[in-house]
């Protein structure tokens, strides 16, 4: 039996030849992706292992840097980072190098006056010479190191992206207003975030600490341990050097390199993850072209299996037969996915080096869990898949070698295939309208739970629902197409299991896709109303680093030519009730200018007479109303009482209380953090404007100046993304669905060469039979298609009532334009995938298809 299952194997390597290719790519997808996330992960743990390469012990002052507010550093003074503080340090017998590092933001504008890389990778420092007046950590390429104040140096890469040379005068800024300085040199680092795209400027230690901190402090302190002493001896000696009280953290390098590479494999772990669930959902796909492949293979070879039985093989002999068949093509085609999937994680390698050339990359890293899982899974997917087939096969009966074609299925077990998968949907459909109506977190997880269980219910359903589904274009497929159109349809509607298994593939995807499309859809028209909810302002001016930016860069803003008014946004977080509550501020004056309040109760002028504003939400949760007296706790640590004036709906541009600008300063100057300045024209909302704003701010690079159709893109832009990252994941789950379906058309020629012949020689031609077989697979590629369509709308309104609470204002929103371009493709796909069985079926001689047994 070992020997006849190795025999019908190369007897069948065409036919098994598009199985083979399933297993391949759903393998190579598994492969590919542990291949390229442990290929990453160690790449970027040898690159940021040596950001503490030289450091012993690292002293941090959490209150230090540019996001502290002024009042903040001036009441940390003595807990703050000095130079009295490095020379203590210095003194320890086990220290032998010291340095105070100043650290925070810095944008670089290039020639244009835009910010070169994002912002979140910016950053600034400052440069210690030693005696010789070199740096060691930073490496002058070419000229010298900052010594004075309007002297920078800036990182090879960054110098090179603005076209900066030494002597060239480059524009930098903080959050304050942009300054000039001169370039004095250029170089190199192995510092990490540099090296990942980041922007690094160097000044002297003085400038540093007057831009980027307050003048005399430093963010933190590195130290170099004498040779012998360890790092932990060391820490206890600079832990006793520091005051008591400080606001310090103090770590061993160790510590930090293993807290980081701790953080880069949870990191790899999530991305490999999601990459893995993809090849999953590649994998399920092949499940069933593997099923439905066997499945074929077994019908057709009735009469050998049956004559098998009569000369002696008992059912489980034929079992083993049919595994074994499964077992050869699941290693063939595991091993050959296993070297395909170390050409995808280099290629994927390739491909993010090339989309960010500042990411680490090292040598292909192939682990042994890598083989192992890509081979077991392989081979397990595919005996599992052929298990029924195998099944099935065991039960031929000895008689049926007296006979052809296939056992038809009896009307016994689709009715109990029926039952089963009504069960399975039912209970799967009740999960996510009982997930619908709880909504939030626990929604969630009960919709997911409840999904795949409707998709399998779905799935078993499938022969069922075929023929009405597919009964619906007939009609339409003989008016438009004629005979071809009327054979096709009673084709597809022939054999529902083979039907609704070529189709299931194709379902998968089409769920997956559609309900992420309508999600995506939903969340997005949601954000472009809550982003601009009640903002009549013409333009919204930010940082890039959406950190504070300073009053003079606010009031500069408000003197551009062409502001007809404008108002700064202020946050402070003060006591409202012996609550900390967010409070945000805003100008009485030009409120109504720049904001359109929808008031509940009360008025928005009644920020002028120096009372508050609340939110509708706000005075739910804390019994308050017109009229209420809130007493407050304002940071000058004086105390006070406050009258709502109104309660008004909420805004995604304020908190849930409002008080005026002059409130707020009067009690706290120092603690103002503004966020976002309105501005409205005299003209409306015109490019002038925009550069004038920006023209006001020195041409700032880290202001951004939008506009809401700016604002509504940037976020459009971010949705845009996850849904291209995911259709491209799902395009190997859609290959695969492809090949399910250029497999079964060409069995079923094989399996219908008789008939074929029979209607070719009754006058049916050869452009008729490839428009039969083509019309067939548009039609089962359709009917999957429908399916996934509908059920991925489902899913999608589903969770989008669990997502309610979190994204006000969220409602299913049908992209119907993108839904029937997706229906299209799919017919397209099928008509694709019809043309090399079409083509073989139209070049069948008659004769031989005539006698064929």
């Amino acid at each position: 039996m070992f020997r006849t299952a190795l025999r019908n194997v190369l007897a069948h390597k065409g036919r098994l030849l598009m199985t083979a290719l399933a297993v391949m790519l759903g393998t190579a997808f598994v492969a590919g992706t542990m291949v390229f996330s442990d290929t990453l992960g160690q790449a970027m743990k040898n690159s940021y292992s040596k950001s503490y390469s030289d450091v012993s012990v690292l002293v941090t002052d959490d209150s230090a840097g540019s996001g502290a507010s002024a009042r903040d550093r001036s009441e940390a003074t003595k807990s703050e980072l000095t130079k009295e503080t490095v020379d203590r340090i210095a003194a320890l017998p086990g220290a032998a190098r010291v340095q105070g590092v100043v650290g925070g933001f810095t944008g670089v504008a290039d020639r244009k006056g835009a910010l070169i890389g994002e912002a979140f990778q910016a950053r600034g420092s400052n440069f210690t010479p030693d005696a010789t007046g070199q740096d060691g950590r930073y490496p002058m390429a070419e000229g010298r190191g900052p010594q004075k104040s309007g002297e920078i140096a800036l990182d090879q890469e960054t110098a090179s992206s603005g076209g900066f040379k030494v002597g060239d005068t480059v524009r930098i800024a903080g959050n304050g207003p942009a300054v000039d300085a001169k370039l004095t040199g250029v170089f190199t680092t192995d510092d990490p975030q540099v090296t990942s795209g980041g922007t690094l400027t160097l000044m002297d230690t003085a400038s540093a600490q007057r831009f980027l901190l307050t003048p005399g402090q430093f963010s933190s302190i590195t130290v170099q341990a004498k040779p012998g002493v360890a790092q932990g001896a060391l820490l206890t000696e600079v832990r006793a050097a520091l005051p008591q009280d400080a606001r310090f953290t103090v770590e061993t390098g160790e510590q930090l390199t293993a807290d980081q590479t701790k953080m880069i494999s949870a990191g790899m772990s999530g991305m490999k993850t999601m990459l893995l669930a993809f090849a999953g959902i590649s994998l399920f796909v092949g499940i069933f072209i593997i099923a439905n492949t066997f499945t074929m293979l077994v019908a057709q070879r009735t009469k050998e299996l049956a004559l098998l039985r009569a000369v002696g093989a008992g059912r489980w002999q034929v079992t083993r037969s049919v595994l074994v068949e499964a077992l050869v093509i699941g290693a063939t085609a595991s091993v050959a996915g296993l070297l395909a999937g170390i050409g995808i994680g280099a290629g994927m390698q390739s491909l993010i080096k090339a989309l960010s050339s500042g990411m680490p990359t090292g040598s292909l890293v192939v682990a042994p869990v890598t083989v192992a899982v890509a081979l077991v899974v392989g081979v397990l997917v595919t005996v599992l898949s052929a298990v029924l087939p195998a099944v099935r096969a065991s039960r031929v009966a000895p008689v049926a070698a007296m006979s052809s074609g296939d056992q038809p299925s009896t009307q016994k077990s689709l009715l109990i295939r029926n039952i089963i998968g009504s069960v399975v949907a039912a209970g799967g459909f009740a999960l996510i309208l009982g997930g619908a109506a709880t909504g939030g977190e626990n929604g969630r997880y009960l919709i997911g739970g409840g999904a795949p269980f409707a998709l399998i219910g779905i799935f078993v359903l499938l022969p069922l629902l075929s023929r009405p589904v597919i009964a619906l274009v007939g009609p339409l497929l003989a008016r438009l197409f004629g005979t071809p159109g009327k054979l096709a349809r009673r084709n597809a509607v022939r054999n529902p299991r083979r039907t609704a298994t070529t189709a299931a593939a194709l379902t998968i995807g089409l769920t997956l896709v559609s309900a992420m499309t309508v999600l995506g859809a939903s969340v997005g028209g949601a954000v472009d109303r809550i982003v601009t909810k009640g903002m009549v302002a013409d333009y919204n001016v930010t940082t890039a680093n959406r950190m504070g930016m300073s009053p003079e860069l606010a009031a500069d803003v408000a003197k551009a030519p062409g502001v007809a008014a404008s108002s700064p946004l202020t946050n402070v977080y003060w006591t409202l009730d012996d609550r900390m509550s967010a409070i945000s501020g805003v100008d009485a004056t030009s409120l109504d200018k720049l904001l359109d309040l929808t008031m509940d109760s009360g008025s928005a002028n009644a920020l002028s007479r120096g009372q508050i504003l609340v939110s509708s939400e706000r005075a739910k949760s804390a019994n308050l109303a017109v009229g209420s007296a809130v007493k407050v706790n304002y940071g000058d640590g004086s105390t006070g009482t406050v009258t709502v004036g109104g309660v008004f709906q909420p805004i995604d541009l304020l908190s849930g209380t409002v008080m005026s600008n002059a409130e707020i300063t009067k009690h706290s100057p120092e603690d103002v953090d503004i966020r976002d300045v309105l501005v409205r024209g005299a003209d409306g909302a015109t490019a002038a404007l925009q550069q004038s704003i920006k023209d006001a701010t020195g041409r700032n690079p880290v202001i951004e100046v939008k506009s809401q159709a700016d604002m509504k893109e940037e976020y459009s832009k971010i949705i845009s993304f996850a849904l291209n990252m995911m259709y491209g994941l799902l395009a190997m789950s859609v290959l695969v669905a492809v090949l399910g379906v250029i497999n079964t058309l060409a069995m079923s020629v094989f399996e219908r060469k008789r008939e074929i012949g029979m209607l070719r020689a009754i006058g049916l031609d050869r452009s008729g039979i490839k428009r039969m077989v083509r019309l067939e697979s548009v039609v089962i590629s359709l009917f999957g298609a429908t399916i996934g369509v509908l059920l991925g709308v489902f899913l999608a309104w589903a969770l989008n009532d669990t997502l309610g609470s979190s994204i006000p204002g969220l409602v299913t929103e049908l992209p119907y334009g993108q839904l029937l371009l997706f229906l299209l493709l799919a017919g397209l796909v099928g008509l694709v995938a019809a043309l090399w069985p079409a083509r073989r079926a139209s070049k069948l001689d008659i004769l031989e298809s005539i006698k064929t047994d």
